[in-house]
């Protein structure tokens, strides 16, 4: 169970990068976030004896929307100038 679970985040985490080629700023941002939040949620599930499937399915919820907010920061100054 745990390679499943290890082998499903690190493809989240590879295709998070590979697939922002079109992407606006915030919608990148929030992806990596996506990704970079599941993998430390899964990794910091299974390290105290949680369940790394929910760890990861909250790090992706709190990654992602951090990752929303800075991109929306990122994308409105670049707008004023």
């Amino acid at each position: 169970m745990k390679r499943i679970v290890i082998v499903f985040v690190m493809l989240a985490f590879v295709f998070t990068f590979v697939g922002c080629a079109g992407m606006s700023r915030t919608q990148q941002t929030t992806l990596s976030g996506a990704g970079i939040g599941a993998v430390g949620g899964g990794v910091l599930g299974a390290v105290v004896g949680g369940s790394p499937l929910v760890g990861a399915a909250i790090g992706a919820g709190v990654g992602g929307a951090a990752g929303y907010i800075v991109g929306e920061q990122d994308s409105g100054h670049r707008q004023r100038r």
